[in-house]
């Protein structure tokens, strides 16, 4: 008799959030693949009408507590700033998609980045203590993503985490939304795709030149597996302390 406790279920239904370019636009890949969604903001429910109403059916905004509740996994597209009116509690024993990065301008200095005493996903990880955090969408364009889903070859995006049960459940999510998922390892090393290393977004670009002066124009160019893991194994870390954006 095969023993199907250790078999897990299949996805159907993931939190979202964060509102923004990459939390909204997940969640119209997950819809598109099928799944439920359940979207969430700082500014409440109410301010979530139009983008649940062209989601459809199968998404419905809520607090950011039920989001975290309600799914499979929970997608978190948030800035580090955001993360103290998170709802921790919730968030423990979850698998936590984490698609953020750090950004100076934004997020103001942190020193343990700053010192690189810590990658940002392990800081994520120290801030949701219990949760099972993963990294993965961090690493391309928000317009990128509907432009590459599905493309011809596979588009390959890193996923890094620490549990292998809850990598494994973001690398499903990944293939759901049809990208080529790729184990580019620990939280440790998630530097690998942070901003200016080298797997960072503009090996997405159709023409990494015209990216720095619009990149909002450029239309994205896919990356195998192969070449997604070659960055990755050779990518530097950057001088975050240097960072200004």
């Amino acid at each position: 008799m095969t023993d199907t406790t250790s078999i897990p279920t299949p996805l159907t239904r993931i939190g979202v959030i964060g509102s923004g370019d990459i939390g909204s636009g997940l969640a119209r890949l997950a819809v598109a693949a099928g799944l439920d969604v359940v979207v969430a903001n700082s500014r409440g429910p109410e301010s979530l009408a139009g983008l649940v109403a062209e989601l459809g059916p199968r998404a419905r905004a809520a607090a950011p507590r039920e989001a975290a509740e309600a799914g499979d996994l929970v997608v978190l597209a948030v800035p580090l700033g955001a993360y103290p009116a998170l709802p921790v509690d919730a968030l423990a024993d979850r698998v936590v998609l984490s698609t953020g990065n750090y950004y100076p301008h934004r997020d103001g200095r942190i020193p343990e980045l700053d010192s690189l005493e810590l990658a940002t996903a392990e800081l994520e990880q120290r801030l949701l203590p219990g949760a099972l955090v993963v990294k993965a969408f961090n690493g391309i364009l928000a317009h990128h993503i509907p432009a590459l889903t599905g493309s011809t070859p596979r588009t390959a995006l890193a996923v890094q985490g620490d549990d292998a049960t809850a990598k494994a459940r973001v690398m499903e999510l990944v293939d759901l939304l049809g990208f080529e998922p790729v184990d580019a390892g620990s939280l440790a090393e998630s530097w690998r795709t942070e901003p200016e290393s080298g797997a960072y977004t503009p090996i997405y670009a159709a023409d990494a030149a015209a990216l720095t002066v619009d990149h909002l124009a450029d239309p994205g160019a896919p990356v195998t597996a192969e070449r997604l893991r070659e960055l990755v194994a050779a990518s530097h870390r950057a001088d975050v302390a240097a960072r200004q954006f």
